[in-house]
């Protein structure tokens, strides 16, 4: 099996391929791929990612790849409606359980106008590479079946990545090891 360092040198040389970029050969299926790696080699990926997105950025290639991180994005839309700090009392008065599902109900998560959604679509070029990362990070207010659903309905044009802390065998989201996320059979493995 590669190391992790050998699986990222592949999934970038992947996403430098023209096919790649235009999702052909996928049988007509949207382009959405995950990039799956043990929870304590986050910190590596993290780099990696970043070093992938300025290497593009410097260079004259014709697509842009864009890194969401889908966390910083919660906290970012959060605090522009004024509700981070009232998260933080209103965890402390009523649990951790209560503000997950309040942060979900705010930021639309399962709804069709999700705002998670709705700004990564906004932010994302007509050329373009989307890498989702924060997976681990926003757990479990976000489920990453989720995201990539609501994604699928809007994201269609450009190819999607998301880079999973846990295990994808092509059927089965794991989480940490032992959590299970919902079934999303959409999304293809991007380096074995």
């Amino acid at each position: 099996m590669p190391s992790l360092e050998e699986r990222l040198d592949i999934a970038e040389q992947i996403m430098q391929k023209p096919s790649f970029r235009q999702n052909k050969g996928l049988g007509n299926e949207v382009g959405y791929y995950i990039f799956d790696y043990l929870p304590e080699q986050e910190l590596v990926v993290r780099e990696r990612v970043e070093y992938i997105r300025r290497k593009n950025a410097e260079s004259a290639d014709d697509y842009q790849i864009v890194v969401f991180d889908l966390y910083d994005i919660t906290i970012e839309i959060l605090k522009q409606k004024g509700y981070l700090e009232k998260c933080f009392e209103f965890e402390k008065k009523k649990g951790f359980d209560r503000i997950t599902k309040a942060v979900g109900n705010t930021l639309r998560i399962t709804s069709a106008d999700s705002l998670i959604v709705n700004y990564i679509k906004e932010h994302t070029p007509e050329k373009a590479i989307v890498l989702l990362v924060g997976i681990g990070k926003i757990y479990p207010i976000l489920r990453s079946h989720t995201i990539l659903n609501n994604l699928h309905q809007v994201i269609d044009h450009v190819p999607v990545v998301m880079f999973y802390p846990g295990k994808y065998d092509g059927q089965e989201l794991v989480l940490f090891s032992e959590i299970k996320d919902d079934n999303y059979y959409r999304a293809f493995k991007l380096v074995e």
